[in-house]
């Protein structure tokens, strides 16, 4: 069974924000038209994407993604605790990733972490609790905050295609973390919106 995916709701207003604070991002929005960002509402689905997706290409992760659709059915923590690290690593991912993935799944059937509970913190108690877990660091929270949460104002330092887009965008070189976070600073609070964006920038 396909995973239940959406699309990152936001609108015109979000859109006049962005192009009202930075024209360089405005002109880019305006020539590329509204980009759709598929997410994954479900917590947990979306926290186990993002645990594949580490430091591996996109087509990677969607070679991986389809097979453990195929071999686990639907990727739930019943599913998934069932399965040994074992089963989960033959997907084609890390043996690091495969355990991280299969104890999420143990703590959760377990009722020793409850994901919902993510809801009512704001975005850096949710980096918090999850840069807790065992293989989790600030870029998989942050895209959980993005790509499940819909949450608005993320931007990733951590996201190497996001650098890249916002390099390509501006014309530079290379980029600093000081330049980056005044970049960061600008869109708030749509950065989100403006990660969608720069992602499509740096895949162009």
């Amino acid at each position: 069974m396909a995973v239940i995916t959406k699309y990152f709701e936001y609108g015109q207003a979000e859109i006049d924000y962005l192009k009202s604070v930075d024209e360089t991002l405005g002109a880019a929005m305006t020539r590329m038209g509204k980009v759709e960002r598929v997410i994954i509402p479900d917590l947990f689905t979306a926290l186990v994407h993002a645990i594949v997706g580490q430091l591996i290409s996109v087509k990677a992760v969607h070679t991986i993604w389809e097979r453990m659709q195929l071999q686990f059915g639907e990727i739930t923590p019943g599913h998934i605790a069932k399965q040994s690290a074992d089963d989960i690593q033959r997907c084609g991912i890390t043996m690091k990733k495969a355990v991280c993935i299969k104890h999420i799944a143990d703590l959760i059937v377990e009722d020793a972490l409850k994901l919902d509970e993510l809801y009512g913190l704001s975005d850096a108690e949710v980096i918090k609790k999850l840069s807790a877990l065992n293989g989790i660091g600030k870029w998989t929270a942050e895209m959980m905050l993005i790509n499940a949460m819909e949450r608005r104002d993320v931007v990733s330092w951590g996201d190497i295609a996001i650098r890249r887009g916002m390099m390509k965008l501006y014309r530079l070189d290379s980029i600093t973390k000081e330049e980056f976070d005044r970049y960061r600073k600008r869109y708030s609070p749509m950065g989100s919106v403006a990660s969608i964006y720069l992602w499509q920038i740096s895949f162009e």
